[in-house]
């Protein structure tokens, strides 16, 4: 990279990023990639979201332009979302992404693997005292 470059996530573009990279948003993107889905097939798609979550993530999707919420007039009324078309071109940088994972993943498990053995070095060495830890009941020091 050029020094002259600045590398810099500014205010906006890192709320963006937080908000459409976040724990749920890939997974609800990637449901609603392949059809428009109900609220409730999308929670049976992603089964380890909270309901709460979910309404979250998809509020903040709607938000953004990248997801639409249609009223469907059925009995009872029912809310369908599909992906909008700005919302489709997150694809490619997504994969790029994807791609660079799993292109990388045997160096970071290397690197996770050596920081860990390193920490436990550490711990280990460490003498036992107050500045050890929480406590059993997650506050004070040591034992």
């Amino acid at each position: 990279m050029d020094t002259d470059d600045e590398f810099r996530i500014d205010a906006p573009h890192r709320e963006l990023l937080d908000q459409i990279l976040d724990k749920w948003s890939l997974s609800v993107l990637n449901e609603l990639c392949e059809r428009p889905c109900r609220f409730n097939e999308l929670r049976r798609a992603v089964p380890q979201v909270t309901q709460k979550s979910l309404t979250a993530t998809l509020r903040r999707l709607e938000r953004n332009g990248v997801v639409a919420r249609e009223v469907v007039s059925t009995r009872p009324v029912a809310v369908r979302y599909r992906i909008t078309p700005l919302g489709k071109t997150l694809r490619p940088p997504v994969e790029v992404l994807l791609a660079w994972a799993a292109e990388q993943m045997p160096a970071i498990t290397r690197a996770r693997e050596a920081f860990d053995a390193q920490e436990e070095r550490v711990r280990e060495a460490a003498p036992p005292g107050p500045d050890r830890g929480p406590g059993p009941l997650g506050v004070g020091g040591g034992s």
